[in-house]
């Protein structure tokens, strides 16, 4: 009888805990110019996942023009699972490693990051671009990327947000209005881009 009750109490404390089996977002390091081959595999395993992908118009030798859909983030896909998921998703072939962070453990990716990247794709001009770590503070006022923080460094004609996704080391850079922009103190963005925000923003005048 006392077995039994205790049985009892361990399935209540593990029903009791949803948080341990929720789904989280992790990033997946894969084999460079492999990311929509494995993510056709996920689709064909029903395994959630986010691959960016941003507009590039190319030139071939003959003069003609095309415009290829690449990912934005090379060498990554974004996976929506459960941490004991991590073995059906490298099981796919070109799925190298799930993204750790301290400790060993895989490193989660915040929800309204992942919505943002979607949002932000579909209402502003995105590519990658190199990493920035220098500049100017500064917080986005509207758009997709409302709230967030990050640095500007000036340059020539026009401007670009250039954000920084911490756990893979990857930048990329959107179009903004200089409007859409204000400055705030270095004190303030160190506080919460490296903390609360899990996403490092630089914004850059191109």
């Amino acid at each position: 009888m006392r077995k039994r009750s205790m049985t009892n109490f361990l399935t209540n404390c593990i029903s009791s805990a949803p948080e341990l089996a929720a789904s989280r977002w992790f990033a997946v390091y894969t084999n460079c110019r492999h990311e929509k081959r494995i993510a056709q595999h996920f689709t064909q395993r029903q395994i959630e996942h986010y691959l960016p992908l941003y507009r590039s118009e190319r030139r071939w030798r003959d003069g003609s023009r095309v415009t290829l859909e690449l990912p934005l983030f090379p060498g990554y896909i974004f996976v929506h699972i459960r941490k004991a998921e991590r073995v059906s998703v490298l099981s796919v072939p070109g799925a190298l490693a799930v993204v750790g962070g301290t400790g060993g453990e895989p490193a989660e990716l915040a929800d309204y990051a992942i919505e943002a990247l979607r949002a932000g794709l579909s209402e502003r001009r995105i590519e990658p671009h190199p990493l920035l770590r220098i500049g100017q503070a500064a917080r986005v006022r509207s758009g997709a990327f409302a709230g967030m923080q990050g640095i500007v460094v000036r340059k020539k004609n026009g401007c670009r947000v250039v954000i920084t996704l911490e756990q893979i080391m990857q930048s990329i850079a959107v179009e903004m209005d200089e409007h859409d922009l204000e400055p705030i103190g270095l004190y303030e963005l160190s506080g919460a881009s490296r903390s609360s925000m899990e996403l490092g923003w630089c914004l850059q005048s191109a």
